[in-house]
């Protein structure tokens, strides 16, 4: 009987050469021959997925068939399109910059969020920044119910639990930015017979890690099969700037600056990397504690949300429902 004794994050390195051939010939092989397009369109926001994917895309395509977007929003990080502008140059993609602000104010995102904020901080207004949170799902067992965290223009913090229906506000609310910006991306492939290239993970991907029609809506995913310490792998592997890996990841949705954990995996990624390919591959608590230095009952628990959130994320990957095919 296997004990799985030898885990350890050694089991998710990749072999950089082979993995990008094998992505080159499935870019290939989806743009021209199954699609019948010509290039691909990716949004660009100076983060480590999208800035692999279209260095992917220009490799297996030639940079000549791919058009980066960059998409900022008055709540955007200022180093974000820098990022972006950067990974075009590094790889002499084609960039152009699609400012969505407009957009977003016309449609009532920032209006709609800050309304739902008002219901449990009833000051929150202009000259506030916010973001909200999860508590800690690791360390022990609680339902996973969302905190708001605000700063007052004049620096004090605010932090309130969220009801229900404020949280869902909210996230109805910033969705649109996501759905935007696709909306974007897509006028672009329109106009030039391209494809949407998508940028989510194996994380992202496995855990509803994404907006429905949003940043999860795309022709091609390059890297969804991808955990994220592979996705870094081949980023130092095709020659990415130093200043994007070393960068966290952020969600870069809120006003406040916020990391990918205490929104959403409540754990560093590298661990849950760990954890995730543990439970693809059926290997027991206690190897997979010991590998990524957590302890069993921490193990157990992100096992348990793996699998709550892998129920959660069928209707966002469930395609429409026809009533008769």
């Amino acid at each position: 009987m296997q004990t799985f004794a030898n885990f350890s994050p050694a089991a998710l390195v990749l072999d950089p050469a082979q993995e990008l051939e094998t992505i080159q010939k499935g870019i290939r092989t989806a743009v021209f021959t199954d699609l019948h397009r010509k290039g691909t369109v990716i949004g660009l926001s100076g983060g480590i997925d999208s800035s692999v994917t279209a260095a992917l895309c220009a490799s297996a395509l030639g940079a000549e068939h791919v058009l980066g977007v960059m998409m900022p929003e008055a709540e955007s990080s200022a180093d974000s399109e820098r990022l972006g502008s950067l990974v075009a140059e590094c790889f002499g993609i084609c960039a152009i910059r699609e400012g969505i602000t407009p957009i977003l104010e016309a449609c009532g995102c920032y209006k709609r969020r800050d309304y739902a904020i008002r219901q449990v901080i009833p000051a929150y207004g202009p000259g506030w920044k916010s973001k909200i949170v999860l508590p800690n799902m690791v360390d022990q067992d609680r339902y996973p119910v969302y905190s708001v965290v605000a700063h007052a223009p004049d620096g004090t913090e605010h932090r309130a639990r969220l009801t229900a229906q404020a949280s869902l506000e909210i996230v109805a609310a910033t969705n649109f930015k996501q759905r935007v910006r696709k909306m974007m991306e897509y006028h672009h492939a329109d106009r030039l017979q391209y494809v949407v290239a998508g940028t989510p993970n194996r994380l992202e991907f496995d855990q509803g890690f994404f907006v429905k029609l949003g940043d999860g809506a795309a022709d091609l995913k390059p890297i969804a099969h991808l955990y994220k310490s592979q996705v870094y792998q081949m980023a130092e592997y095709l020659g990415i700037p130093a200043e994007i890996r070393l960068r966290p990841p952020t969600t870069d949705t809120y006003s406040l600056e916020q990391s990918q954990e205490e929104f959403y995996f409540s754990i560093p990624l590298a661990k849950m990397d760990l954890c995730l390919y543990g439970r693809d591959h059926d290997i027991p608590a206690e190897a997979v504690a010991e590998a990524a230095e957590l302890t069993r009952e921490q193990v157990v628990r992100v096992y348990r949300q793996i699998d709550s959130r892998r129920r959660m994320a069928h209707y966002l990957h469930c395609p429409p429902i026809l009533i008769e095919n």
